[in-house]
């Protein structure tokens, strides 16, 4: 499949994501946007156009519905969604059982993104304390955000294998939600602004120094690039894939 154009389309293209997703590949001289439907239009357009790799930017209420639909149809998915906890993905993994199709479910198509959870894992070990502070535009439905939490998990397994207890925390009184959400024993607060696109910062502290790690994205376009290497990448890889660290050969 990689030596011929490959056949993409494309759910919730109506979106902001959605249109810009449509464009990049659209352009891209080895990709053919075949379709392009909204979030609660007609899915059998995607099958009815020859469909080979299937995009999904929509919403966590559907998107499970999208995957299930694809995976019928013999589409491989990428996945741009959010919600995709542990449980769904243990229900993805089960549908591929049997299959040669993939599924991409990735928190942050940003290759920015990408590199600095992986920085952070790498110095969370290093470090007494770590909490994380994940910005996004005010329209977002979850929080934490995906790639917070999945920084976060990463973050709290680098800990764990370096033999680090529990971070520090000596609060004893608190107003419900001021210490913010806790993943596998990380803090992470969340922060909702129009103005904002995706920010993720995670700031490590010991006695005496203290380090910053912040990822911004100030455009949407900072995500096309991770979403045509999944898109160029899922064929080629059976079952359930999480993130774009594997592809990068950064796993």
């Amino acid at each position: 499949m990689s030596d011929e154009v490959l056949r993409v389309g494309v759910i919730g293209a109506r979106g902001r994501m959605g249109t810009q997703v449509s464009r990049a590949i659209d352009e891209a001289p080895d990709l053919d946007l075949v379709a392009t439907v909204g979030g609660r239009e007609w899915l059998f357009a995607l099958s009815d156009a020859g469909s080979q790799v299937v995009v999904d930017f929509t919403h966590p209420d559907v998107v499970m519905d999208h995957i299930r639909f694809a995976l019928d149809q013999q589409i491989h998915v990428v996945v741009g969604t959010s919600g995709i906890d542990d449980e769904r993905a243990e229900t993805i993994r089960g549908w591929l059982q049997g299959t040669d199709l993939g599924v991409m479910v990735v928190p942050n198509f940003a290759l920015g993104a990408v590199l600095a959870a992986r920085f952070a894992r790498e110095a969370a070990r290093f470090f007494e304390s770590v909490e994380l502070v994940e910005l996004h535009h005010a329209g977002k439905a979850d929080a934490p955000s995906g790639t917070a939490v999945a920084a976060a998990r990463g973050i709290s397994q680098a800990r764990a294998a370096a033999g680090l207890g529990d971070v520090p925390d000596a609060t004893t009184i608190e107003t419900a939600g001021a210490r913010g959400a806790t993943v596998d024993g990380i803090h992470v607060h969340s922060v909702r602004l129009p103005g904002m696109v995706a920010h993720l910062e995670v700031l490590l502290g010991s006695t005496g120094e203290t380090l910053t790690l912040r990822h911004d994205s100030l455009d949407r376009s900072s995500f096309m690039p991770g979403v045509l290497t999944a898109v160029r990448s899922v064929s080629q890889r059976p079952g359930l894939t999480l993130g774009l660290e594997s592809v990068l050969g950064l796993d």
